[in-house]
C-alpha cells in the first residue's frame, strides 16, 4: 500500500479578450493600438483571471464579413494593420510582467478555406502577422477555425484542407506553434441553408483531418481549442465526445477549453429540430439574399431559434437539463477532461468565452462584476473537480480504497 499526498491540479483560467470589443474607446485604440492589449491586460486582473486569451481580427474597415451581420461581433484587440515589431512586443510584455497576468493564446476566428482566392489570401496573410506575433509574444499556440468552402462538398473540402490549410500548418510548425481549432459549426456565417461551414465541427472530421496532417508531417499542429457549447447545439455531450476519442486513440486531441455554455429552447426544438430555422429568416429578400447586413444576420436563426449562448455560472442549475445534453453539466465536464483527455492540466487553458446576449454590453463597470461571478464559478468548479479526481484517482486509487456509484455514463440515453 502506498500513501499518495493529496495534490490537486487546476488548469489556467483565462479570458478571451473579445468579452469587450471596445474596452479602449476606437479613437483612441485606432491611433495608439497596443494601448487596448495593456487597458485589458489590467481589466483582466481586476475581474480575477490570470491570463487572456488576446483577440485579433481584421479591422472592422478591413473585414469582408460587416460586424452588423455577425451574431458575436470580433475583437481586433490585437491591432495587425501595422506589423507587430518587437518594440510593440516589448511594450505588452511590460504590461503583462507589471499586472502578472499571462497569454494563454492568440485567437483570431475567420474562414481559412474561403472560396475566393483573393478573400482568402488576405486571411492567410493576417494569419501569419498573428503568428508572427505570437512568436515575439512568446505564445506558443493560436487558436481560430478551418472554415469551408461553400462551393464545394464535405469530402471536396478535405483537398482544400490539403491544399490550403496544411501550409498554414507548416508556418505554424516553422514557429513552433500549435493552431488549436474551435469546433463552432458556424451555421449562420452565411445566408445558405448550409448548417456546417467550420469543417472541424466534431470528433469524426477532427480525426479525418489530423490524418490528413499527420501524412504531411505537421500532426503536433494540429488540435481542438474544445468549446461544449457547440457540442449542446449539435446534441452531443462532453463526457461522449471525450470518451470517443479515448477510444478511438485521439484523447491527445484537445489541448484547449472555451468555457462557454448553450441553453437550449424546447420550444425552439419543437418548431425547427437541431438544424435550426430553415426558411422566412428575413435573410433573403426577393428571391436572393438581401444585401443589407443587418438583414444577414437573421441567417443565425439556423443556432439562436433552438439556443441560447450561456456565459458559465448565469444558468441555473438543472439536473435533468445536463441529463437530456440541454446545457452544460461544467462540473461532469471538468472531471471528464481528467478521467478521458491526455492532458497537461496545469498548462491547460480554460479560456471563459463571454456571448450571453443580456449581457454583451460595452460597459466596463457593468460587466466587471458580471465577469468576476463567471470566472469565479469557473475557478471554484475546477477546483472542486481536481480536489474529487485527486481524491479518488490518486489518494483512495493508492491505497486500494474502492470508489462509491457510477457516475456518469457515456453514450448513455
Amino acid at each position: 500500500m502506498t500513501i499518495k499526498a493529496f495534490e490537486p491540479k487546476c488548469m489556467k483560467v483565462s479570458i478571451l479578450t473579445a468579452a469587450i470589443q471596445e474596452l479602449t474607446p476606437r479613437e483612441i485604440r485606432d491611433s495608439d493600438p497596443d494601448r487596448a492589449i495593456e487597458e485589458w491586460i489590467a481589466y483582466a486582473r481586476e475581474i480575477g483571471a490570470d491570463h487572456i486569451q488576446l483577440s485579433s481580427a481584421l479591422h472592422p474597415t478591413e473585414t469582408d464579413v460587416p460586424p452588423e451581420a455577425m451574431l458575436d461581433p470580433v475583437a481586433n484587440t490585437l491591432d495587425l494593420r501595422a506589423p507587430f515589431t518587437r518594440a510593440r512586443a516589448a511594450r505588452v510584455l511590460a504590461a503583462m510582467k507589471q499586472h502578472q497576468v499571462g497569454i494563454t493564446d492568440l485567437g483570431y476566428f475567420d474562414n481559412m478555406l474561403h472560396h475566393d482566392p483573393a478573400i482568402r489570401t488576405k486571411k492567410y496573410d493576417f494569419m501569419m502577422r498573428v503568428f508572427d506575433a505570437a512568436s515575439l509574444l512568446g505564445v506558443e499556440a493560436v487558436c481560430g477555425f478551418v472554415g469551408r468552402n461553400q462551393m464545394h462538398s464535405m469530402d471536396q473540402n478535405l483537398e482544400d484542407f490539403r491544399e490550403w490549410f496544411v501550409p498554414l500548418l507548416q508556418e505554424a510548425k516553422a514557429r513552433g506553434l500549435v493552431y488549436r481549432v474551435e469546433q463552432c459549426p458556424m451555421p449562420g456565417w452565411n445566408t445558405t441553408d448550409l448548417f456546417h461551414n467550420n469543417i472541424a465541427y466534431a470528433p469524426g472530421p477532427w480525426i479525418a483531418l489530423h490524418r490528413i496532417c499527420e501524412k504531411a508531417g505537421v500532426g503536433d499542429q494540429f488540435r481542438i481549442h474544445y468549446d461544449p457549447s457547440h457540442a449542446i447545439l449539435m446534441g452531443q455531450d462532453t463526457r461522449s465526445i471525450f470518451q470517443y476519442l479515448k477510444d478511438s486513440g485521439y484523447a491527445f486531441l484537445i489541448g484547449g477549453f472555451h468555457v462557454k455554455g448553450q441553453v437550449i429552447d424546447a420550444k425552439g426544438v419543437s418548431a425547427w429540430g437541431y438544424g435550426g430555422q430553415t426558411m422566412e429568416r428575413g435573410d433573403w429578400i426577393n428571391g436572393q439574399p438581401s444585401p443589407n447586413p443587418a438583414d444577414q444576420l437573421h441567417a443565425w436563426l439556423k443556432q439562436i431559434i433552438l439556443c441560447t449562448h450561456e456565459l458559465p455560472g448565469t444558468a441555473r442549475h438543472d439536473p435533468l437539463a445536463y441529463l437530456q445534453n440541454r446545457t452544460v453539466d461544467w462540473f461532469d465536464h471538468q472531471l471528464a477532461a481528467r478521467e478521458l483527455l491526455d492532458l497537461n492540466i496545469a498548462e491547460t487553458a480554460l479560456v471563459v468565452e463571454h456571448e450571453f446576449p443580456p449581457a454583451r454590453i460595452q460597459d466596463k463597470d457593468r460587466l466587471r462584476p458580471i465577469l468576476q461571478g463567471s470566472i469565479s464559478f469557473i475557478r471554484k468548479t475546477d477546483e472542486a473537480a481536481a480536489s474529487m479526481y485527486a481524491l479518488q484517482h490518486e489518494v483512495m486509487a493508492a491505497q486500494g480504497m474502492a470508489v462509491q456509484g457510477r457516475g456518469r455514463e457515456p453514450y448513455r440515453s
